[in-house]
């Protein structure tokens, strides 16, 4: 089902995001190579390490047509904690989280519980309540996200004009829902926040420049910058500076 409803967003006009995990993470990459459409992966290790390692010529597919990106430097090796940090810039740049399949404590409960707290929406689908593998998903159609059936559910919730505008067989432009800068900032942490003023129009820094005006550690100050380019707040330069956009 994860392919399917990938595979159909992909087709009218929506990247699909994931993590390029084993199972349904890999099933929404193939959905949207499927459907020639765009994608991006977010590793929980640094791009020279591949895992699963299994999943080597999806990385070269998602490469060709998409993007792979890391946040953490090579050499790095996934574990228990990249994973949800690496799940948070997959809610964080995406319009919506949907959740296909999830136990209780499934990993993607985290993802659903980071969307929410930047203000995305959740999406998921519902299962057997005596089926372990839906437990999750029902759960959070419990607490509050939206259920869903197929990638219509997920794009009238985003955007009813959408299927409007395909119904009437006119063309939609993708670029019509993206959140707006005014937007992203308002979904903005409190220490990207913080970030976000250290930079006054026209000024630059390098990286050690504002590991000392934020205060923080090399590897916070990466991740929320990180973000901020995300957002399409922060830029980075060719000599390695930062300035805003």
């Amino acid at each position: 089902m994860g392919r399917e409803i990938a595979f159909d967003l992909a087709q009218r006009g929506f990247c699909i995001v994931s993590g390029m995990a084993r199972g349904i993470d890999a099933e929404a990459h193939l959905g949207a190579l499927d459907a020639k459409g765009k994608t991006i992966a977010f590793l929980g290790s640094g791009l020279d390490v591949i895992y699963p390692p299994e999943h080597i010529d999806l990385y070269r597919k998602i490469s060709e047509s998409g993007a792979v990106l890391s946040e953490f430097p090579f050499g790095r090796k996934a574990d228990r904690r990249t994973f949800p940090m690496r799940n948070r810039l997959v809610s964080g740049i995406s319009n919506g989280v949907v959740v296909v399949e999830s136990a209780a404590s499934g990993g993607s409960l985290i993802t659903a519980r980071l969307a929410a707290d930047q203000g995305r929406m959740v999406f998921a689908l519902p299962g057997r309540v005596d089926q372990q593998s839906a437990s999750g998903c029902n759960k959070l159609i419990r607490d509050g996200a939206t259920l869903i059936r197929n990638a219509n559910d997920v794009i009238e919730e985003i955007d009813p004009t959408l299927t409007e505008i395909e119904n009437s067989g006119g063309t939609s432009r993708m670029q019509e829902i993206l959140p707006s800068q005014k937007e992203t900032v308002e979904s903005l942490s409190g220490i990207e926040s913080k970030l976000l003023k250290a930079f006054r129009e026209g000024d630059h820094f390098s990286l050690e420049e504002l590991c000392e005006i934020s205060r923080m550690e090399v590897s916070e100050l990466s991740s929320n910058l990180t973000m901020l380019e995300l957002g399409g707040l922060v830029s980075r330069r060719a000599d390695g500076r930062f300035e805003t956009i």
